[in-house]
């Protein structure tokens, strides 16, 4: 080394990262719960888990799943363009159309569900004949409301109705998200009102709505659960013949328990992909964004040339 050259020092340093003490003990402290909750389960005889497993397929179990899936997307289709039409109402500047929209909301969503299945299916004591009476021509068509309101009709209007006065909650505070600026931009070009709503308020609106809408129609499908009190064969009706029969509650209870969970763990991976399809969109259009700035040139403000020279 020379004279006059600074000493240099070649030793190098070593980063210690930070010990999250407090962190490995409380993950500690929850495993070690969660181990003895499945340990206890596992080795309780009164779970009954061979009881669970022959009875998991069980062909009217099957028969009440699909009774089950069916309402569902009945009602969730039904209601979700039932509260698409609520949604326009409310959003519309004529005032009757106004009312009649925050009415429906309004009754739907304050009254409970189990009380508007036994309304429906106890609507022949109110109007024991249903008819279709038309001006100058008089009645067209009658039945009797007993022959039309059965268990399953009226699950499916119960469900529909109650089902669209949330959508339509749900459509409305997507439709507002929308800037009105989208809306000026596509008027300016020209656009119908319908063009409007099916090429830049829908889609924009959609990224807004979806997450709600997911969570509705998980919680539509546990819903359902209430149509077993008019004998209508779901999956929890299913669960309640089986154990009526051989008395084996609890297995049957948690055979239900099961497929619950399996019919709403299907129905968040079907959300996910859902969205990310409609969120694929904004990614795309944010990283042009970025990159044209990151591509664009450089201005020096004193020359007024770039900085490539």
């Amino acid at each position: 080394m020379s004279a006059g050259q600074p000493e240099q020092h070649t030793e190098e340093l070593r980063i210690v990262g930070k010990k999250y003490i407090g962190r490995w003990i409380s993950a500690l402290i929850v495993a070690l719960v969660l181990l003895a909750i499945a340990h206890s389960m596992m080795n309780n005889p009164r779970f009954e888990w061979s009881v669970i497993a022959a009875s998991f397929t069980e062909e009217s179990i099957l028969q009440g799943v699909l009774m089950t899936l069916k309402l569902t997307a009945i009602s969730v289709v039904l209601g979700f363009a039932g509260g698409t039409v609520l949604a326009l109402m409310r959003l519309s500047a004529n005032p009757v159309l106004v009312a009649v929209s925050w009415a429906y909301t309004w009754f739907f969503r304050g009254v409970p569900m189990l009380v508007q299945l036994f309304l429906w299916y106890n609507i022949a004591a109110l109007y024991p004949n249903i008819s279709l009476t038309l001006p100058f021509v008089g009645e067209v068509w009658s039945a009797s409301a007993n022959s039309l309101i059965s268990p399953f009709s009226a699950a499916v209007i119960a469900l529909v109705m109650h089902q669209s006065a949330y959508a339509a909650e749900i459509v409305r505070a997507g439709i507002q998200s929308v800037g009105t600026g989208q809306l000026e931009a596509a008027r300016a070009l020209g656009y119908r009102p319908a063009q409007i709503f099916r090429h830049t308020v829908l889609p924009q609106a959609m990224r807004a709505i979806l997450p709600p809408a997911g969570n509705e129609v998980i919680g539509q499908l546990k819903t359902t659960a209430v149509v077993s009190v008019i004998s209508l064969q779901d999956v929890l009706f299913s669960a309640q013949i089986i154990y009526q029969r051989t008395y084996e509650v609890i297995p049957l209870l948690l055979v239900a328990t099961l497929w619950y969970l399996v019919m709403t763990s299907l129905l968040s991976i079907g959300q996910y992909y859902v969205e990310r399809h409609f969120s694929r969109s904004s990614t795309q259009r944010k990283v042009k964004r970025e990159s044209a700035k990151s591509s664009a040139p450089a201005y020096s403000i004193e020359s007024g040339r770039t900085s490539n020279g």
